[in-house]
């Protein structure tokens, strides 16, 4: 995986998989017990549904763990705000269409491609990284390449 992340990106995870480890699992395992009470446990559809959170909470589980563990950490405050990085937001322009927006590079925790807050792991995201103002990239994207103008770092 190796994504990178902010100190405060690790935090959110290690809050949520402490809750689905402790909180979430006693939760389910009072389900299960309750459905269990219920009889027959092969046409029990309440049974089968707790066994279901269950498994879902464990790959979740196992899901944070991963993204923990292999996790690059970004150190946001050190960043050289003349270049674009994670957090930066810069106005740019996307050379073919001669259309201008605003971008903001994030962790891939907090990507909202509707407000234009792109992985710094994305295509777009992967060529902005490290560049200043006027520089002209060329972005590889899956189905086309394309070229963006940095205008302005924000």
């Amino acid at each position: 995986m190796n994504n990178k992340l902010t100190e405060e990106n690790i935090k959110k995870l290690q809050e949520e998989l402490d809750y689905r480890m402790t909180v979430k699992r006693a939760e389910i395992a009072k389900e299960k017990l309750v459905a269990a009470a219920h009889g027959d446990r092969s046409e029990n559809a309440e049974y089968k549904e707790a066994c279901r959170n269950y498994r879902e909470n464990d790959n979740r589980i196992q899901y944070l763990m991963t993204m923990i563990s292999t996790a690059t950490l970004i150190d946001d405050s050190e960043i050289d705000k003349s270049v674009m990085g994670i957090n930066s937001k810069a106005k740019i322009r996307f050379i073919e269409d001669d259309f201008e927006d605003i971008v903001t590079l994030v962790t891939t925790m907090d990507i909202d491609p509707e407000n234009m807050k792109i992985s710094i792991e994305s295509d777009l995201g992967k060529s902005l990284s490290g560049k200043r103002a006027g520089d002209i990239v060329e972005v590889n994207a899956p189905s086309e390449t394309y070229k963006v103008e940095i205008i302005e770092i924000l």
